[in-house]
């Protein structure tokens, strides 16, 4: 079953269960994924890579919304983007921690050969690739930093 066919049922869930916040998530992801299907190059179904890459860009505006809410004393809309952004995470793969994640950057930064700070473009173009959905940029550049510098 698709992402979108799933969104689809869980929207009808919510509307019966008149879930306004999980609503508002939902029917976020699948404005998202319905643009993302219409853009300029993009086929008809989505792969799953471009899915996750939609869910995670959803969640990067949502934490990026709430940290300036937050820090103009908006509770009420912060609120709301805390909502929005737990719904969406449902449907992204289980996260890794960061103990996970840089466990499985030291395997790879010996894998690469990478010694110092100057290979961190290798190590991170490699482990945004193998760890797409699975761990937060951010936090991949972070932990990249520490092992290599």
């Amino acid at each position: 079953m698709s992402l979108i066919t799933k969104i689809d049922q869980d929207i009808k869930q919510a509307m019966l269960a008149r879930q306004e916040a999980r609503l508002r998530g939902l029917r976020a992801i699948k404005s998202a994924l319905l643009l993302a299907r219409t853009e300029k190059g993009a086929s008809e179904d989505l792969s799953e890579e471009a899915e996750i890459k939609v869910l995670q860009r959803l969640i990067k505006q949502r934490k990026e919304s709430a940290d300036i809410y937050k820090t103009q004393n908006r509770d009420d809309l912060y609120q709301i983007e805390i909502e929005e952004l737990e719904v969406i995470e449902v449907y992204l793969p289980k996260q890794m921690g960061r103990g996970e994640v840089e466990a499985y950057l030291k395997e790879l930064i010996g894998r690469v050969g990478a010694t110092s700070v100057k290979d961190m473009g290798k190590v991170m173009g490699a482990a945004n690739k193998e760890l797409a959905g699975k761990a937060d940029g951010k936090t991949i550049s972070e932990v990249v930093k520490q092992l290599l510098g």
